[in-house]
């Protein structure tokens, strides 16, 4: 292979940013006619065997055409045509891209499923989604779920059957590579589905890319540089970071596990000087003694979705090495010139989502920032109009409190098949996003709440985000993550905010009632709302989380709902 390195050329990200037929549906195509190094290692897999040893295997652009053209033909012969969805129930990692890459090639479209989503839940989605087939990893378990005489996709196979096919067999249509209109759909990104069918986003060719394009002379990407993705590649945000890498040539490493004893590893055998993930990770990464050797080189944590806690940020960002070029001259520490090597790194915060087309606020933290809870930052070019509206759409007064909307070309065309759900998140022009939040006057936003989230007692509001940051950020050496929820108080009270907390593994902690106190002082010293109550997750099973890692706020409510029946207790 080449020695030299993927790294695009200005000239060709500068062409990338101006070509209005680049999108979501063809940056495979685009990276493989303009980037010269198509035989230089670009996207990363690995192996970890049972002695820790990781093993790296690099693909060239080339080498992804290759395998891409493989998958294609076998869904071809196999009868997919453009406009079908078809569903990929696959382990993280780079197997996803892959088989996105093969569907779009032909105007299909993916209907990217995470693997940890259960088998009855996948079912109902498909189902509602109306696939043609369904590739997985395990077919019998999907499969099984349809009855003799059931309505069922056209076909259900193991995703190994297609990694074995004949690269040579089979056929391509005439048009090869499809070439997508603007408007049409290239993937279907799913929710959470933590109260009932997941819902389906719609991704668009051209508006999943619109807002990306600054990224091709903005993101780094210098020689040395390399991203460790951890994002799942089964949602908006993995394909979002694989479409902008690629374009970039820049070597990236995807990963299908998230968890630390997994990662750590890998990142010390990559060396990444960039992470990205949504907080999941960084909570474990941030927990206990700091991965300082795996984290070395790192300069950039990335992440997206729900915005990550202080608590945590501020400790990875007292990791890895940081080029002073990446810092505006006048946030440089004292005493030091650009062009120097600064310790610790910086974090971007992105609040985004499949639905929003990618993260549409952005704050940065390092070493040498201030503390600023909930603050998600300014929103970036792409946006038209972020607001803070009230229930009949109208903008709030500055530092009120009410739902986050953006207006940008970057939103969803819609959910799949259900428009008036599409219809439902749209106000006034806007797209609510739905998130509590509020808006100071200097142009900052702060994300305080979901909007399922928000707790209401008898006499306030209260918002969860807010008193998490407290427990994270200042009860750190008993903390590790929690979760707030609202749940029934006693007759007349309302609801009553509950901590559902993991605890540092190091934890002095005897007795909860010690952790109520003291987490109690500290919020009446932040000047926030009491807990009423504090519950130690003993176990993972304590602690629900989805198929992104997000934790279940809903289960938790429902598991804890008679909790306070007595009165308040720890």
């Amino acid at each position: 292979m080449s020695e030299n390195s993927p790294i695009a050329p200005l000239s060709v990200r500068e062409k990338f940013m101006a070509d209005p037929e680049l999108g979501a549906g063809n940056f495979l195509e685009y990276a493989l006619k303009h980037n010269p190094e198509l035989d230089a290692p670009l996207v990363y897999d690995h192996r970890l065997d049972e002695r820790g040893h990781v093993t790296l295997r690099g693909y060239s652009l080339r080498e992804l055409a290759d395998i891409r053209d493989q998958y294609a033909r076998w869904y071809w012969t196999n009868g997919v045509r453009p406009g079908e969805p078809v569903a990929l129930y696959i382990a993280e990692g780079l197997q996803p891209i892959l088989h996105f890459l093969a569907l779009t090639a032909l105007g299909a479209i993916p209907a990217l499923v995470n693997d940890a989503m259960p088998v009855a839940t996948a079912r109902r989605y498909l189902d509602h989604v109306g696939v043609a087939g369904v590739v997985a990893d395990d077919p019998r378990l999907i499969g099984a779920t349809y009855r003799p005489g059931q309505p069922r996709p056209r076909f259900i196979v193991p995703s190994s059957e297609i990694r074995a096919h004949d690269p040579e067999s089979g056929s391509l249509p005439e048009q090869y590579p499809y070439r997508h209109a603007a408007d049409e759909v290239v993937a279907l990104i799913h929710s959470s589905g933590t109260t009932g069918t997941p819902k389906s986003t719609q991704v668009a060719h051209r508006q999943f890319w619109v807002g990306k394009e600054t990224r091709m002379v903005r993101f780094p990407a210098e020689p040395y540089d390399r991203l460790l993705s951890l994002m799942p590649h089964t949602h908006a945000g993995g394909l979002s970071y694989l479409l902008t890498t690629i374009l970039l040539g820049l070597p990236t490493l995807t990963m299908a596990d998230w968890r630390r004893e997994a990662v750590e590893p890998v990142m010390e055998a990559f060396r990444p000087t960039m992470v990205a993930s949504f907080p999941r990770t960084f909570v474990e990464l941030a927990a206990g003694e700091l991965p300082v050797k795996a984290a070395a080189k790192v300069h950039t944590w990335f992440n997206t979705g729900d915005g990550a806690h202080y608590g945590h940020i501020r400790r990875l960002v007292s990791l890895g090495e940081r080029p002073s070029g990446l810092i505006q001259p006048w946030l440089l520490p004292e005493g030091d010139a650009e062009g120097a090597v600064l310790p610790g790194s910086r974090f971007i915060d992105g609040l985004g989502s499949s639905e929003m087309g990618m993260a549409l606020f952005g704050q940065v933290t390092t070493p040498e920032s201030e503390r600023d809870d909930r603050c998600v930052g300014l929103p970036v070019e792409v946006v038209e109009r972020a607001a803070v509206l009230d229930d009949d759409g109208n903008d709030v007064p500055d530092g009120t409190v009410g739902y986050l909307a953006v207006k940008t070309p970057t939103r969803t065309p819609g959910y799949w098949n259900d428009a008036a759900l599409t219809k439902s998140f749209e106000l006034n022009g806007y797209w609510l996003t739905g998130d509590v939040a509020l808006r100071k006057p200097d142009g900052r936003f702060y994300h305080l709440d979901r909007t399922a989230d928000v707790i209401h007692t008898a006499d306030a509001t209260v918002h969860s985000l807010p008193l998490e940051e407290v427990l994270i950020a200042d009860c750190a050496e008993l903390v590790q993550d929690c979760a707030v929820v609202g749940v029934p108080g006693p007759s007349g009270e309302g609801q009553l905010p509950v901590a559902v907390v993991r605890l540092q593994a190091d934890s002095p902690l005897s007795d909860p009632k010690e952790l109520l106190d003291a987490a109690n002082r500290q919020l009446a010293a932040a000047g926030l709302h009491a807990l009423a109550a504090v519950s130690v997750a003993e176990s993972e099973a304590d602690f629900p989380t989805g198929p992104t890692g997000k934790v279940l706020k809903r289960e938790l409510r429902t598991r804890h709902a008679s909790a306070l029946a007595g009165g308040p207790a720890a």
